[in-house]
């Protein structure tokens, strides 16, 4: 939440900026501008475009709409609009480069399409704008705006897919070295098992014939418990070593704190990175929560938006955490429609479900309208 607050001020600020540059160009006058158009329009316009503007990332679509600011206030003048280099064109190259970079998915082309029918009609109904380098400038700036913003967001989002690949290999060797481990020290144990299974064996043998001549041959029975007694140490030494080593915990990731709560925002700025927009809603008296369920608690949210990703086509969810004096509700939920299955099914519904029983909570799952987890985790407080 704080990064979205961070987003949002330097969005308001690069809007105002925009928009003193183009009050001061029509104002001070400057040379780029052209026709004979009322200043105060300009203004209006300015500023209104700015507001929208300022909305490019938090709000795509509705920044999308100042691209009809300038059309709607051409048909209330009767056409008598003035051409502005700073006012008009340069806000329209930071809007476009914006929405190309940070628009989820088919509002990029959307975007595209709609500058190209706004540079259409103003061509159409401008005549100082049907100069041949006129045409070339504009068409090329705006060109190379959205270009620079739909490369960059291809990269990022590239970054982002090998970054959760090598994550996912990293994880999977990890999990393919513990297995090894934990096979070896299973074959070990038995090893061990029988070592000692057969010490004690012979510890019985020992000792029975040493009951039997222990009165007529004493140097024997001697012998005997002699044998006993080395062969109980060497016992009890593997016993211990066994039990050790079945005892001794997997060193790797120890030192690393677990998630909770508290580490959503930064999850949510993960998944928006690709693509997804994520609302997240606390109410409550916040409370700290005990360690497994502070973790609980993240895990099926992180589950849940994994689902909305993976198999629906929805371009934003919700995130609403409710924090009541007995228990914790967790709703996570997209528009959708579904996606299309691809591959085998995961148990990421099955975890999330398991998780919630450990503490007594519940989780059920809808999947219409779009996709909705609701999950009541009794609260442990810390």
């Amino acid at each position: 939440m704080e990064h979205t607050r961070r987003e949002q001020l330097q969005d308001v600020g690069v809007a105002a900026l925009v928009a003193v540059l183009g009050l001061v160009e029509v104002w001070l006058p400057m040379e780029s501008v052209y026709g004979s158009g009322s200043p105060v329009v300009s203004s209006v316009g300015i500023v209104a475009f700015a507001v929208l503007l300022s909305q490019r990332r938090i709000r795509p679509r509705l920044a999308l709409a100042a691209l009809a600011v300038w059309p709607v206030f051409g048909v209330l003048t009767g056409g008598s609009l003035q051409v502005l280099f700073l006012g008009q064109l340069v806000p329209m190259l930071v809007l476009v480069y914006s929405l190309a970079r940070h628009a989820p998915g088919r509002l990029r082309w959307l975007t595209a399409i709609a500058m190209a029918v706004l540079l259409v009609v103003a061509d159409l109904f401008l005549p100082l704008l049907r100069d041949p380098g006129e045409l070339v400038f504009h068409w090329g700036a705006v060109t190379l705006a959205y270009l620079c913003g739909h490369g960059l967001r291809a990269s990022a989002d590239r970054a982002a897919a090998a970054a959760v690949r090598a994550h996912q290999a990293e994880t999977e060797a990890r999990e393919r070295a513990a297995a090894a481990v934990a096979e070896e020290r299973a074959r070990i144990a038995r090893e061990l098992h029988d070592i000692v299974a057969h010490a004690v064996g012979v510890i019985v043998v020992q000792a029975g014939a040493a009951e039997q001549v222990v009165e007529e041959d004493p140097a024997f029975a001697r012998r005997a418990l002699a044998a006993i007694r080395s062969t109980g140490a060497g016992a009890l030494t593997e016993m211990r070593r066994m039990v050790h080593m079945l005892r001794e915990l997997e060193p790797v990731g120890a030192f690393t704190p677990q998630p909770g709560v508290d580490a959503l925002p930064e999850l949510v700025g993960a998944v928006r990175e690709s693509g997804l927009e994520v609302d997240v809603e606390v109410t409550g008296e916040r409370t700290p929560l005990a360690a497994g369920l502070d973790l609980t608690a993240y895990r099926i949210v992180q589950e849940a938006l994994t689902n909305v990703r993976r198999h629906s086509v929805a371009e934003r969810a919700r995130v609403a955490l409710h924090f009541g004096e007995a228990d914790l509700r967790i709703r996570v939920s997209d528009g959708g429609p579904a996606r299309a299955a691809e591959g085998e099914p995961g148990h990421g519904i099955v975890g999330m479900r398991e998780r919630a029983a450990l503490f007594g909570g519940t989780l059920t799952v809808t999947s219409a309208p779009g996709f909705t987890v609701d999950a009541v985790l009794p609260l442990e407080v810390a």
